[in-house]
């Protein structure tokens, strides 16, 4: 489970961007993840549950809200978009393998609430 290890990543660029920014306290951090990026939500709200509470005052009881970002791929012979997950690698449209991931796998922080 690499979910802890990018919860403690998260945790340190939040406060690296609270101490920027000279915020006390942060209330909520909103992330964007990608479909196909690996990462189990669940098992990432679970780790941040943990971690948060052992935390210091910044973080402590800080909530996670997560966007899980569709998965899209853009097929180059006949310039189609199509959902990912439910056709993989081979265009649904016209059969191409001259396929890539257009969105999907996207591990970001979109917004830092503070009091």
């Amino acid at each position: 489970m690499h979910e802890l290890g990018i919860v403690f990543h998260i945790i340190k660029e939040v406060k690296e961007i609270a101490e920027e920014n000279s915020c006390s306290r942060i209330s909520r951090v909103v992330m964007e993840i990608g479909e196909v990026s690996t990462i189990v939500p669940y098992y990432l709200e679970d780790c941040w549950k943990w971690a948060v509470a052992k935390d210091d005052e910044i973080m402590r009881g800080c909530e996670l809200s997560i966007n899980v970002l569709d998965a899209v791929t853009h097929c180059d012979a006949c310039g189609q978009d199509y959902p990912t997950v439910k056709h993989g690698k081979v265009c649904p449209c016209c059969g191409s393998d001259r396929t890539w991931l257009l969105q999907g796998n996207e591990v970001q922080i979109k917004q830092i609430e503070v009091e």
